[in-house]
């Protein structure tokens, strides 16, 4: 026990010990805040250099002095011949675009848009809405039908979402949930095979630098294998911890000074008590009001718990696989054979993430996929912002405890007799035989 443990120290302190690891863990929050934000910007920017002139001929009289302009669209009526006009828009700077309107555009439904480059989606809407504006006119009054009234006639639902439990009943957002559990399937099949990744690298540098002969011969193959996972297990470990409270720390941050205003911050400490906060300049609460509503919702405590222990636990089951196909090979492009059956689970969870388990967290697919250990620490973090009962993920994590014990040994049997073999590419009927043999 006491060399696994050198064996774990010595591969935990000589990878966060690294300036890389240290830049990594510090940068990244910032890093993924700040696209974030320039996110935001550029998209806001987007909208300001959006401005599109569309002069505009009707063919059919019935638009004159009816399209209003947009906030990135201005309309201009035009009268005279379609070929020059084209040909003026190809000479003019910024955006400009030549809108004909035939004659039988009530009946046919079609119109020409002309301009020097393809028209934006905002553009061709705000045509599409304008003109689709007037004709809805033109049909209710030939109906007969006061527009005025059929628009003052439109009722609004406002639905809330509440989930029974034991302790009694709660809010849930089926929006926020969705959303922390796409972002927590990606994340998790990404750092499974990252971190993982890491230990059959390392093996296989070791055993190409014959340095694994030297170690060899003072622990047993089992002990290092096992030192070298759970070593850099608790460093992607230790990663996640300072990536969350580093991102929580900055988001505080960000959104203190995002809501800017003694008026907000109120207004979001009623939303965090649970109520439906109406601040006093109005029902608005904005973009950070309404993010901080359906947030307010959700369970963080135990989605990281749920994810901490999922992560750790998936990385030793698949970490003692790629240990194995390590000891098993040479070099690393002679792992791709032996990547394949070890990738298909969780590529299989992974996609089905983003439809069946999202739709369905609480199916039959969804139960079984969180229960297999080789599917279950991206499934049951899907499942989990949806609402787990604590039966489940005690009995999910159970036997994903178990899988890993069991690959553990099976990985442990071929690892103590491919970590000295060298010079043979080996093939599944190799790994049988190393399996099979005794001592």
């Amino acid at each position: 026990m006491n060399k696994i443990l050198l064996i774990i120290k010595r591969e935990y302190l000589s990878r966060v010990k690294k300036k890389s690891f240290l830049l990594v863990t510090f940068l990244v929050p910032l890093f993924l805040i700040g696209i974030y934000a320039l996110t935001i910007y550029l998209t806001a920017k987007s909208f300001e250099n959006n401005e599109a002139t569309v002069y505009m001929i009707d063919q059919s009289g019935l638009f004159a002095g009816k399209v209003e302009n947009t906030k990135s669209t201005t309309f201009l009526e035009k009268e005279g011949d379609i070929a020059a006009e084209k040909e003026r828009i190809l000479t003019e700077e910024g955006k400009t675009f030549l809108l004909v309107i035939p004659p039988d555009v009530a009946t046919s439904s079609r119109v020409e848009l002309f301009s020097k480059e393809t028209a934006s989606f905002g553009v061709q809407g705000d045509v599409t809405d304008q003109l689709e504006e007037v004709l809805r006119d033109k049909a209710y009054a030939e109906a007969g039908i006061d527009r005025a009234t059929v628009e003052s006639i439109s009722p609004h639902v406002s639905l809330s979402a509440k989930e029974i439990t034991d302790e009694g009943e709660k809010d849930s957002s089926a929006g926020a949930a969705m959303g922390i559990a796409m972002a927590l399937s990606i994340l998790v099949y990404i750092c499974l095979f990252l971190y993982g990744a890491q230990v059959m690298r390392g093996i296989i540098e070791e055993k190409s630098s014959r340095i694994v002969e030297v170690v060899i011969s003072s622990v047993k193959p089992f002990q290092l294998m096992m030192g070298k996972i759970i070593g850099i297990g608790l460093v992607g470990l230790t990663q996640f911890i300072l990536w969350i409270v580093l991102s929580t720390a900055l988001m505080s941050i960000a959104g203190t000074g995002m809501m800017g205003g003694s008026g907000m911050e109120a207004q979001v400490e009623q939303l965090q008590e649970g109520g439906v906060a109406v601040s006093a300049s109005g029902s608005e609460t904005g973009m950070v009001g309404k993010v901080t509503q359906e947030l307010a919702k959700v369970d963080f405590q135990t989605i990281i718990t749920t994810f901490l222990l999922y992560f750790f636990g998936g990385y030793l089951l698949y970490s003692a696989l790629f240990a194995a196909v390590g000891s098993a090979v040479d070099s690393e492009t002679e792992t791709q054979q032996f990547m394949l059956p070890i990738t298909i689970p969780l590529l299989f969870t992974y996609i089905l993430s983003f439809g069946v388990l999202v739709n369905d967290p609480h199916g039959p697919l969804a139960f079984w996929l969180s229960m297999i250990p080789f599917t279950s620490p991206i499934a049951m973090l899907v499942r989990v912002p949806f609402g787990v009962p604590i039966w489940e993920i005690a009995l999910s994590f159970a036997l994903l405890v178990g899988g890993f014990i069991l690959t553990t040994w099976v990985a442990g049997r071929i690892y103590r007799v491919g970590i000295l073999m060298y010079g043979k590419k080996a093939s599944y009927k190799e790994l049988v035989k190393w399996f099979r043999y005794k001592g």
